[in-house]
């Protein structure tokens, strides 16, 4: 029994909450160096592109509801 095939990447088990908030820490401009460098080991490009999407897309309309509710 070889260890080539017997372990799958560490990308295929990141968890939603993880990939949320490295979205959520990016967007506000603050991130740990450490942090940093084990989500760009373990996120995949795709996931990371269609969460912030949706994270913008949820402060859009935020926004869109605040002005609303004060105009």
């Amino acid at each position: 029994m070889s260890g080539t095939g017997d372990h799958q990447p560490a990308r295929a088990h990141v968890s939603l909450w993880r990939t949320v908030r490295a979205i959520a820490w990016a967007m506000l401009g603050v991130r740990n160096g450490d942090e940093y460098r084990k989500d760009q080991e373990s996120l995949r490009p795709l996931q990371v592109v269609g969460m912030g999407l949706a994270a913008l897309f949820l402060i859009v309309l935020l926004l869109i509801g605040v002005v609303r509710w004060v105009a």
